[in-house]
């Protein structure tokens, strides 16, 4: 098993913020499993890569490409790597419905690839992204 190190990670979110399906199938395995937090329409688990870039096209596209994530840093073991980010942007057509929380990725890798990853936002954050992502 390959050691999981911080580059690895980098590189990961790299490749999905491509949008390209072959780079992101390089370190995003296509059995994946992604909890998303919190109590909105977006929340709860995505099964299989098809429905987490789905995900992250429902992402871009309410936020109106807007959305991002500032990595803050990246902890790694053997089989899981922790990154704790600064998550901000606005939604489409309404930028003063703006977001900006902390969150933890939780990843768990298997043979260069995550297999299963875990969001949690940090505070009055998970208010803060359910209100973010409620119809406008």
């Amino acid at each position: 098993m390959p050691n999981v190190t911080p580059e690895l990670v980098a590189r990961a979110y790299a490749a999905l913020a491509t949008g390209d399906r072959e780079k992101i199938r390089e370190y995003w395995a296509e059995d994946l499993r992604w909890l998303v937090p919190g109590h909105n329409h977006l929340s709860g688990w995505k099964e299989g890569l098809g429905s987490f870039l789905g995900f992250m096209g429902q992402v871009g596209a309410l936020s109106g490409g807007s959305f991002h994530m500032d990595n803050l840093c990246t902890t790694v073991s053997e089989e899981y790597s922790a990154d704790v980010s600064r998550n901000r942007g606005h939604r489409a057509g309404h930028p003063d419905k703006q977001l900006d929380i902390l969150a933890v990725h939780v990843l768990r890798w298997r043979d260069g690839r995550v297999i299963e990853g875990r969001g949690a936002i940090m505070e009055d954050g998970t208010t803060r992204y359910d209100q973010f992502w409620s119809p406008v």
